[in-house]
């Protein structure tokens, strides 16, 4: 469920494209924009970590509890994926501060500007992550990506109430399980396979990492900036388990709900929905992330028929409460 790549276009700027796989065709999903200078916390307890936003950020809201995909006014964007390995440990035995899972993706959005300054500041595991059950009752079980304007990267993972954080250039494609390691070892396996070859065909997780893996890196590096966001977007339905397609026998298994590309140099996010499909995005220099401006929410799936630059159909909303358990 989910798949994400960072792809270098022709004039060395990024992009980074994620789908979004889930069971709930009915999943509420909305863009909100928070401004910088709101203040936040961890929504858990009074023992959340609380801050207040640097950054001004665009980001996908998930059954309004969750900040689930984002960027922000720097960049930085984040992408949460699902993973049924994830283990954040007991809040009541760490001693740290506690910060909700639908929390977690929005405090690095609105507190870092580089992968670099977000992964510095996380090593010492400042916090303990507290999750829950998503909207439709399924554990809210994930792990992140983190890409930047300069292409860095980085993969964070909770395994076995361990943070466990892969931080580089290399780093470019991420898929669910097998854990993140188990996934390059998987890949260097058919890298000497060869994909003009063969390459491994399922909705799988790990077969969904490879083909992504390829696809990535046999894409042209296309100058025009239109061609280069249709070869992320193209590379993204390359991997999408088409609608409505389960396993009874892999409940993990869902097919794309909707697909994201964040262009990281005009500070542009588009939102592909398969359930009305045309694309539409959000330009940040054309919204007010300012200290003071008010939140506000565009509802996104649904009979929305939204096309092109929805920069100014946001309407201004109080935020979600963030998820607890």
């Amino acid at each position: 469920m989910c798949t994400r790549v960072l792809y270098e276009t022709g004039t060395g700027t990024y992009m980074t494209g994620r789908n979004a796989d889930w069971n709930d065709l009915t999943a509420k999903v909305s863009l909100w924009l928070f401004p910088r200078g709101m203040k936040r916390d961890g929504g858990v307890s009074k023992d959340s970590v609380r801050w207040t936003s640097v950054y001004g950020s665009v980001i996908t809201g998930f059954y309004d509890t969750v900040s689930a995909d984002g960027m922000n006014e720097a960049g930085l964007v984040c992408n949460l994926l699902y993973q049924a390995e994830a283990d954040y440990g007991e809040p009541g035995q760490t001693g740290r501060p506690t910060i909700s899972i639908g929390a977690w993706l929005q405090y690095v959005l609105d507190s870092y500007a580089s992968v670099a300054e977000a992964v510095a500041a996380m090593r010492p595991d400042p916090f303990t992550v507290v999750s829950g059950n998503f909207g439709n009752g399924r554990p809210a079980s994930v792990h992140f990506s983190l890409s930047d304007s300069t292409g860095d990267s980085a993969i964070v993972e909770f395994l076995d109430g361990t943070l466990v954080i892969h931080h580089g250039r290399d780093y470019t494609v991420m898929t669910n399980s097998p854990v993140y390691d188990q996934q390059l070892a998987i890949n260097v396996y058919w890298d000497l396979i060869g994909g003009n070859n063969m390459l491994p065909g399922t909705i799988s997780a790990a077969d969904r990492y490879v083909r992504a893996s390829y696809n990535l890196k046999t894409s042209p590096k296309f100058t025009d900036r239109r061609q280069a966001l249709a070869a992320v977007f193209s590379q993204m339905r390359a991997v999408s388990p088409p609608l409505g397609m389960t396993d009874p026998d892999k409940p993990n298994i869902s097919s794309t709900l909707y697909r994201i590309v964040a262009d990281h140099d005009s500070k542009r996010y588009y939102f592909d929905n398969v359930l009305d499909p045309s694309v539409f995005f959000v330009d940040l220099a054309k919204v007010d992330l300012n200290e003071g401006a008010t939140p506000s929410k565009l509802d996104v799936l649904g009979p929305v028929n939204l096309a092109g630059d929805v920069s100014t159909n946001f309407t201004p909303t109080v935020p979600f409460a963030f998820l607890a358990p």
